[in-house]
């Protein structure tokens, strides 16, 4: 027999089922809490609240755990490709040689742009921000592929490849502009990430050769941006999507909400902080103690802890290693960077860092990696995205497989009661 929750309200008693996942989280149904109460749940954020079940990632901030349709974070990043991960977050299981072969094909075969939407991108200013070129123009695809609409066929496996194949093309466009660079085609002989690389730092005038270190350690990143539960990128995909719009709008508004600083570009506000220490002498000590008196200076260090990992990030001892290996293989001579390790030394080792677990999180290696290889600030959120992109479709294709109906949440009302119109002459 199931477990019930009993609530009692205005005297009245009422059951509400309870649920527990694979993973032996808990939780009150309350579906039907408005129709049987009257009353509606309030839930700042939807810090409390389970809008969906879904079997693709698990995560449990307190341990420390983040899983895969099953896989640890750890495994995946040590053992897999980029593409082998995003092959399992959208259809549930690692593919064989043989599906992945196809899978590989496929995308290496839809990296080329329709030449049009270089006509949009070309109306863009030279100095707008690439994500808002990137969610622009990922939601123009929907009108270049109109067989997305009204086909008597499923084409949705057609348009996941069009989507992982050909962002990572139109991301390097704003990349290349703000340099003055020409783009660069992809080359189709090229694996995913090394064709990225190339597709970024090659130029006309002389041969470019992919570093392994620097391919190895964007497939890291990126397979550890890939999926983390419904958190607010995501959850704007599956919301967006559970209206029936298209995938391409729904990745497009994702892309949108990854933009804003307390999401996705939490990275670039860590450079950003650090440029600031370097431009005010680079003391990390009084910077390290500004931090430890944040209530007085109101000053905190960006990159250190995590809203849901309440013991350490899994994914930052995984990307600190990354980081280690592309800052000793590439050498490079970066006051910023030397700020970054005298700030990672501080958070590892002081007990004031140490004791409230404020520990260097992912936010904070990827930066520093971006920032070795030369990526600018601006298109750090747009890596991100990259990396998320699987994650995004596996959560819209899973919404639309299970029949989800269209996001409403409700609300609390604080506005003003009736009023009676006055005409405007008697205002």
């Amino acid at each position: 027999m199931a477990n019930t929750a009993e609530l009692t309200v205005d005297g009245k008693s009422y059951s509400f089922p309870t649920l527990e996942g694979t993973e032996h989280e808990k939780a009150f149904d309350i579906s039907n809490l408005r129709d049987q109460t009257g009353y509606v749940t309030l839930d700042r954020g939807y810090k409390n609240t389970g809008a969906t079940k879904s079997a693709i990632t698990f995560l449990d901030g307190e341990q420390g755990i983040l899983q895969y349709r099953g896989y640890s974070i750890e495994d995946l990043a040590a053992k897999a490709s980029f593409l082998e991960v995003a092959y399992l977050l959208i259809y549930g299981e690692l593919p064989t040689q043989e599906q992945f072969a196809t899978f590989e094909t496929s995308i290496r075969r839809h990296t080329l742009v329709n030449e049009d939407m270089r006509k949009i991108f070309d109306g863009f200013p030279v100095n707008a921000h690439p994500m808002g070129v990137l969610s622009s123009l990922v939601s123009a695809m929907s009108a270049f592929y109109p067989d997305l609409e009204g086909s008597k066929e499923d084409t949705t496996d057609q348009h996941i490849i069009r989507l992982l194949a050909k962002m990572p093309t139109i991301a390097t466009w704003s990349y290349k502009r703000g340099l003055g660079h020409p783009m660069n085609y992809p080359k189709n002989n090229l694996d995913y990430i090394p064709n990225f690389l190339n597709m970024m730092f090659s130029l006309p005038v002389e041969d470019y050769k992919v570093d392994p270190v620097v391919a190895e350690a964007l497939n890291v990143l990126l397979i550890l941006h890939a999926d983390h539960e419904q958190n607010c990128s995501t959850s704007t995909v599956r919301l967006v999507g559970s209206s029936q719009a298209n995938i391409y709008s729904s990745i497009s508004a994702g892309i949108s909400a990854l933009w804003g600083p307390l999401h996705g570009g939490a990275n670039q506000e860590v450079i950003e902080m650090l440029e600031d220490i370097k431009a005010d002498g680079g003391d990390v000590s009084k910077y390290v103690d500004m931090a430890k008196n944040a209530k007085t200076t109101g000053f905190r260090l960006f990159g250190f802890g995590h809203r849901v990992y309440k013991n350490f990030d899994p994914r930052a001892r995984i990307i600190k290693k990354a980081a280690d290996d592309v800052l000793s293989k590439l050498g490079v001579n970066d006051p910023v960077l030397e700020i970054a390790k005298g700030l990672e030394e501080a958070a590892l080792h002081d007990d004031y860092f140490v004791s409230r677990k404020l520990y260097p999180n992912v936010d904070f290696y990827s930066g520093i990696i971006y920032r070795a290889l030369g990526i600018p600030t601006n298109m750090f959120t747009v890596m991100f995205a990259i990396g998320r992109l699987p994650g995004w479709i596996a959560q819209w294709k899973e919404m639309r497989e299970q029949k989800e109906p269209i996001g409403r949440p409700r609300q609390i009302y604080t506005g003003a009661t009736l009023r009676e119109f006055v005409p405007i002459e008697k205002r």
